[in-house]
């Protein structure tokens, strides 16, 4: 069994669905609304909702940032790489069939894991790649940092990342890497075709097979003393400028060169 904890990874692995809840723990020492409407919601589903001390969810967590909330459920199941080619509902602002796929190579932080993959949710990501080794798990602690996000993304484990990478390449993907030794800055790139966004491990970013794997390495000019961003937070800067591009390539498909897009209401930061 897994363990997930936190009110958001609690509210999205039920919205989702794709989870079977053995049973819920909540801490008899809270008591507000949205603990009252998430246990609502539980026991309409039939799962079962017990009420112990905070002290008893901690030890279960193993961690104290638990939120009163700690759900038993079962493992999450991975797909195959040819499972990130089913169909599937896209963003109504993106009419471009093309993909954009998100590849780890070998993020080891739960809390980069879990950061990219809420950012990778927001920004339309079709599928993403982790490696099987030399990467950090989907522990309690990336789910949480994901904010439930880990229930609604396509995830798959590869044994070799660069065989998984030339096989996307075979299917008309561009391999693009991110890197600070990078000849060309990101947002000069059309992210609007077929992608695969490389990302490297923290510190020491790509593997030097990967590296030469990628069809294109992009960098993100730094203005300031030091040479480049936290794993996290590049990815979110390049993730949203594809997703940028994706949704003006998605209008102009739509409405044509000239004519008024009806603007979409969307959820925002800190949502």
């Amino acid at each position: 069994m897994d363990i997930l904890y936190g009110v958001h990874a609690v509210e999205e692995a039920l919205r989702a669905g794709r989870r079977r809840f053995d049973h819920v723990l909540v801490a008899r020492e809270r008591h507000d609304l949205r603990l009252e409407r998430l246990v609502a919601d539980l026991r309409q589903a039939g799962i079962r909702v017990h009420a112990e001390p905070r002290e008893q969810l901690t030890h279960i967590a193993g961690v104290p940032a638990h939120q009163g909330v700690v759900a038993v459920v079962r493992p999450q199941d991975f797909l195959s790489l040819e499972d990130l080619f089913e169909p599937q509902l896209r963003d109504a602002s993106v009419q471009s069939s093309a993909r954009l796929l998100l590849a780890l190579d070998g993020v080891e932080d739960p809390q980069n894991l879990g950061a990219l993959l809420r950012v990778a949710d927001g920004a339309g990501v079709d599928g993403i790649l982790l490696t099987e080794r030399r990467s950090a798990p989907l522990s309690p602690v990336a789910v949480k940092a994901s904010a439930g996000a880990t229930e609604h993304l396509r995830i798959a484990r590869v044994v070799n990342l660069v065989r998984a990478l030339e096989e996307l390449k075979e299917r008309n993907l561009w391999i693009i890497g991110l890197d600070e030794r990078g000849t060309e800055d990101y947002d000069r790139f059309d992210f609007s075709g077929n992608c695969v966004l490389v990302l490297g491990r923290e510190g020491a970013g790509l593997h030097d097979l990967v590296r030469k794997t990628c069809d294109h390495l992009l960098r993100i000019p730094m203005a300031g003393g030091v040479s480049s961003l936290n794993v996290a937070a590049a990815g979110a800067v390049v993730l949203y400028e594809a997703f940028r591009q994706r949704r003006a390539a998605g209008r102009k498909a739509t409405h044509g060169p000239g004519s008024p897009s009806k603007l979409l209401k969307q959820k925002g930061l800190g949502s």
